[in-house]
């Protein structure tokens, strides 16, 4: 499929979705959301696809935030329905999602750019990474779920003061924060995903979307996450994976996963 704003690239088992307006520094606008919706929901619906990476194009920013231009003339409704379509979207969209998603960040990630790294599954930063919600500077708030990931990643406290201050931290405190997973030079960020996405790869693809769905429920309200694991747990002893697992470990030979 051809897009105007994005790029999205396989090879092996791995996707990689390229956010591509430079220009912009990759900022968010509405048909942007679009297309790496329809990207994402494309890569999830490939049984070949094992892992899928998200990155910016550049070497200034993975997404430097918002497109502001799109929504400055909003009206209070305006506003909420902006929230939520893009929730529903893209953020809750990624988070849910059954295939892994590796943020690899590089350079800025500010406003909506870093609401959209937190909606993945884990973050690898390069060293010049600057990450931050700088929405209060504007006379706003996260809305794109950026009250509720950053404080369930790092804290209520440093998100409070990071959301308040409207500042950015860097990559190595962001690694100290527990924000990124991976902190690597720029040149070998993606090689670095790509590593940690191959090792993600060689396991069972429908065990790794039931413990997704799994650690997920902890943070949904309403949900008991112990009854999902189990729930979870036990529907992983229906799949063709788990006869293939058990099956392989018990004959020491290495499994080979059918994601079934």
């Amino acid at each position: 499929m051809n897009y105007n704003n994005i790029l999205s690239e396989k090879e092996n088992s791995i996707n990689t979705i390229t956010i591509n307006r430079p220009k912009k520094l990759n900022a968010l606008n509405k048909e942007t959301i679009q297309e790496l919706h329809k990207a994402f929901k494309i890569a999830n619906e490939d049984d070949a696809i094992k892992v899928i990476i998200v990155t910016g194009s550049g070497e200034k920013a993975f997404i430097a935030g918002a497109d502001i231009s799109e929504f400055a003339d909003f009206n209070v409704e305006e506003g909420s329905n902006l929230a939520a379509k893009g929730q529903e979207l893209l953020f809750n969209f990624i988070e849910n999602l059954s295939t892994p998603v590796i943020a690899a960040v590089n350079g800025f990630a500010l406003g909506g750019g870093l609401e959209l790294a937190m909606a993945c599954h884990f973050r690898v930063a390069s060293d010049n990474a600057k990450l931050g919600l700088p929405e209060v500077s504007l006379g706003v708030i996260p809305g794109y779920g950026g009250t509720q990931r950053l404080p369930q990643l790092i804290g209520k406290g440093r998100a409070m003061e990071l959301i308040m201050t409207a500042g950015m931290i860097d990559a190595n405190q962001a690694l100290a924060y527990g924000l990124v997973n991976h902190v690597t030079t720029q040149e070998e960020l993606i090689s670095l995903s790509e590593k940690i996405a191959t090792k993600i790869s060689r396991n069972s693809s429908v065990a790794i979307g039931a413990a997704i769905k799994s650690i997920n429920a902890n943070f949904k309200e309403g949900a008991n996450g112990f009854d999902v694991e189990i729930q979870e747990f036990g529907n992983c002893f229906g799949t063709e994976d788990f006869k293939e697992g058990t099956t392989a470990f018990l004959e020491k030979r290495k499994a080979n996963f059918t994601g079934k």
